[in-house]
């Protein structure tokens, strides 16, 4: 793999929208789109330690990327 992991993300190669569902809306395609792509531990990684609080990142939902990042600070659900 060259350059950085975003570069190698599939989701560079998809409609970003697809990654930030309207509320209410599914993260369905985005997630099936994580599971096939190679770099999602590192996503996964660069979202929990940047706190990201919106969109799909590493497969995971906004509701349960918060809950990821909780657990790391060691705060309750």
């Amino acid at each position: 793999m060259t350059g950085s992991w975003e570069d190698e993300a599939l989701c560079a190669q998809t409609d970003p929208e697809a990654h930030y569902p309207e509320p209410g809306g599914t993260s369905r395609d985005a997630k099936r789109t994580c599971l096939a792509c190679e770099v999602r531990p590192e996503c996964l990684e660069y979202a929990i330690s940047t706190e990201q609080r919106f969109g799909v990142w590493g497969g995971v939902s906004q509701q349960e990327l918060r809950r990821l990042v909780q657990a790391r600070h060691g705060e309750a659900a």
